[in-house]
């Protein structure tokens, strides 16, 4: 019997096993389904599928840079015993360089081919899976570039170098010294690792953001009994407030305590030697925003006694 693209297709839907895998195995058992089936349990590759449900929310961010670009990338695991793995962080560091090279679309990433195998990174991610034990996914991906500049990468909390709990990726523009640019940028970095900021400027801040933002100290300052023409200068003023915390250049440098970014890329102009341009920046954190499963041990232990 023929090996169709159908057929494969069908085993990959009932598996979860790569394309490739899925192919050979087909191949393998004369096109015979259920005997495909049970070749890959076999070899331990169909056991990725029932993985594909269970959360992920450890594993690595890792961060590269070449040149005047640089691309970030998150991978998650279900443990961080996994993120100290040597294939787990060869595979992070393979993703990020693919990154870099080809986008930052993830599911176009994972058609990409991976590098030393017959599988795309979608196929490779399958067999680590499979072969490690635990879920996996690539879940988000981001770059910066500068026509001529810097771009800088910090790695918080670093398990190797590129690879750890917080990337980030700083972007300066400008024609002055480039190791004087990256000073800069490595403590900019820094500061963004810590201060966490949403934008870059105020003009970048999502809109519905500020509205909900807005709205909330509305309610506030009308609680206080004033009149309007009064409230309105509250909350314009709390507003401006509001934006010295989640904005980048509106920031307090975290390394002075003082200084607001704007004005520390304004000085920074004259150790350069040209004027300098904060253009763009990534931060990374790993496992923001996925809800992460809370499990009772001790209810656990319970039930299993009966």
């Amino acid at each position: 019997m023929a090996v169709t693209a159908a057929l494969v297709k069908e085993l990959r839907e009932k598996t979860g096993a790569g394309m490739m895998d899925c192919k050979k195995a087909l191949s393998e058992t004369d096109a015979n389904l259920e005997a495909a089936i049970d070749w890959l349990r076999t070899k331990g590759l169909a056991a990725a599928a029932k993985k594909s449900g269970r959360v992920a929310a450890e594993g690595l961010v890792g961060v590269l840079v070449k040149g005047t670009k640089g691309a970030v990338v998150e991978v998650n695991s279900e443990t961080d015993f996994v993120a100290r793995n040597d294939s787990f962080q060869a595979f992070v560091e393979t993703v990020a360089s693919l990154v870099l090279e080809k986008g930052t679309d993830v599911e176009a990433l994972k058609g990409v081919a991976y590098p030393g195998t017959d599988r795309t990174v979608g196929e490779e991610l399958t067999n680590n899976i499979a072969t490690i034990g635990e879920n996996m996914s690539i879940r988000r991906a981001a770059s910066v570039a500068v026509g001529d500049g810097v771009v800088v990468p910090y790695v918080h909390n670093a398990v190797r170098p590129g690879l750890g709990k917080i990337g980030v990726l700083v972007a300066l523009e400008s024609t002055g010294d480039k190791a004087k640019l990256a000073e800069l940028g490595k403590q900019i970095a820094m500061h963004i690792a810590a201060a966490a900021p949403q934008s870059l400027s105020t003009d970048d801040l999502d809109p519905t953001s500020v509205e909900r933002e807005r709205a909330v100290l509305v309610e506030q300052a009308r609680a206080s009994g004033k009149p309007d023409n009064i409230i309105e200068k509250m909350v314009d003023g709390r507003v401006r407030k509001f934006y010295q915390e989640v904005v980048l250049l509106e920031q307090t440098f975290v390394i002075d305590g003082e200084t607001q970014i704007r004005k520390v890329i304004e000085a920074a102009a004259k150790d350069a030697g040209a004027p300098v341009a904060l253009t763009g920046f990534v931060r990374m954190q790993l496992g923001e925003g996925i809800e992460k499963e809370q499990s009772d041990f001790a209810a656990e232990v319970a039930a299993l006694a009966g």
